[in-house]
C-alpha cells in the first residue's frame, strides 16, 4: 500500500497544478480580441460619482492639550441575596 500512497501524492496531485498551469499560459498568450465598432455590445454604464471622504479626527500632539479623560465607571448593583431559614 505504499507504494500506491506515494504514487498518488506524486503523480495524481499534480495533475490539478499542471492544469493550472496550461490555462494561465493559453491565457498570457492569447490575443485580445480587436472590437469591430460601436453597432452592437452592450450600453456602457456610467460610473458612481466619487464618495467625499470622511472626516478625519483630530491629532493630537506634543503642544496639544492633554486628552480627554475617560467617562466615570458604572458599576451594575449587586443582586440581593435570599435569606433561608
Amino acid at each position: 500500500m505504499n507504494g500506491w500512497t506515494f504514487f498518488y501524492l506524486m503523480v495524481v496531485l499534480k495533475i490539478p497544478i499542471v492544469a493550472m498551469l496550461g490555462i494561465v499560459w493559453w491565457a498570457i498568450r492569447k490575443q485580445p480580441e480587436a472590437s469591430g465598432g460601436g453597432d452592437g455590445g452592450a450600453p456602457v454604464r456610467p460610473s458612481r460619482p466619487p464618495v467625499a471622504p470622511r472626516p478625519r479626527p483630530t491629532r493630537r500632539g506634543p503642544h496639544e492639550g492633554p486628552q480627554p479623560s475617560p467617562p466615570a465607571r458604572v458599576r451594575a448593583p449587586r443582586p440581593r441575596e435570599r435569606e433561608t431559614a
